[in-house]
């Protein structure tokens, strides 16, 4: 009856020793499951045991836990790389939108000087002129034509001046010559008559 009691005793010990090593593995196991790799290694520094020996201290570390920590580093680390690959494709495409951007900004900018410059100035004769150039070249012209206008209204003036003047002059010496003609052929008429009365007299007095 002794024996079997130490036996169930020894059994009891054993399933609870048993029940606690299962359940610390799963929390051990749960604890290198999240997490930052940071807490994990200090997880493993808190569960690891220690000894000295020759005067050094040595930390007994169970594989089964290195094992899962060596996993987690290296699927943190393809993680990471995945990340980074991600953000360097994200970088590429963000460089090229950005090489677009200020393209079509430069392009833009050029159509737009183009644009300005047209708006700014005139065509003249095939040749682009600033605004300014061309307002000073046609006021130039215009005050041009207006002095010419006003030339030709003067010397038309004075043309015409010298015109009636001349009529008048001519007028004068139409009316001088009929004049003239006019006392000549009545000298004339006179003349006639003396002779005429002379040739009289002379076949007379024969």
């Amino acid at each position: 009856m002794k024996y079997f009691r130490l036996i169930m005793v020894a059994v009891v010990l054993l399933c609870s020793f048993q029940a606690f090593s299962q359940t610390e593995e799963t929390q051990e196991e749960s604890s290198l499951e999240g997490g930052t790799i940071n807490s994990q290694f200090e997880y493993i520094y808190d569960k690891s045991g220690n000894y000295r020996a020759e005067g050094r201290r040595y930390e007994v570390v169970r594989t089964i836990n290195l094992d899962k920590l060596r996993e987690n580093v290296i699927d943190s680390l393809n993680a990471a790389r995945e990340k980074a690959r991600q953000l360097q494709q994200v970088i590429t495409t963000q460089e090229s939108t950005i090489a677009s951007l200020n393209s079509s900004l430069e392009e833009t900018t050029k159509n737009l000087n183009s644009v300005s410059e047209e708006k700014d100035s005139m065509s003249l004769l095939g040749a682009q002129v600033s605004k300014s150039t061309y307002n000073v070249i046609l006021w130039t012209l215009i005050m041009g034509l207006f002095l010419l206008l006003l030339l030709f209204i003067f010397k038309f003036r004075q043309s015409n001046v010298l015109t009636q003047e001349a009529k008048t002059n001519l007028a004068d010496l139409e009316a001088e010559y009929e004049d003239h003609r006019r006392r000549a052929l009545e000298r004339e008429q006179r003349i006639s008559r003396q002779l005429q009365d002379e040739i009289n007299k002379y076949r007379k007095s024969k």
